[in-house]
């Protein structure tokens, strides 16, 4: 069943402690009072007793945060354009300049992990056998004599 508008204006005018916005958004208190600090969320107003009081405009503020964190941006880059964003103006240029960036980046890390995954294989390949004798010490793997007693060969490739 949908909100009338009269709830809707007035969950935009509730006032949410930490922990409740903390709640509603799925995050921490001290990651709510982290992105204050660090000017992600504007200074929330305070109650008479001083406990910080956040609205509706927070907890979107939050949970924009959370899905450019999703996308793998910065707190900085996230700072960029919620700075955008609150000039009124659509922050879509500068998203697709970070997300642009972002996926060029991806792709790095993909070639990155391509080549550490090759170089993995490539080690395990040349695991010694179960009749490679044990290493000697300060060696990665043993010495392997040319032949054995029967005229073959050891069994560690390294």
């Amino acid at each position: 069943m949908g909100t009338t508008v009269a709830q809707e204006a007035r969950q935009r005018q509730a006032r949410w402690t930490v922990a409740d916005v903390a709640r509603e958004a799925g995050i921490s208190p001290d990651t709510v009072r982290y992105y204050e600090r660090a000017g992600l969320l504007a200074p929330a107003g305070r109650s008479a007793a001083g406990y910080r009081q956040f609205d509706a405009g927070s907890l979107d503020r939050l949970r924009f945060i959370q899905g450019a964190q999703r996308l793998g941006l910065r707190l900085r880059e996230i700072r960029d354009l919620l700075s955008v964003r609150d000039t009124g103006v659509c922050p879509c240029e500068s998203a697709e300049t970070l997300l642009r960036r972002r996926v060029a980046e991806i792709e790095r890390e993909i070639a990155r992990l391509t080549t550490l995954r090759g170089d993995l294989e490539q080690m395990l390949a040349r695991l010694p056998g179960p009749g490679c004798p044990d290493p000697e010490p300060g060696t990665w793997c043993p010495v392997v004599p040319e032949s054995t007693e029967d005229g073959e060969g050891g069994d560690c490739s390294c």
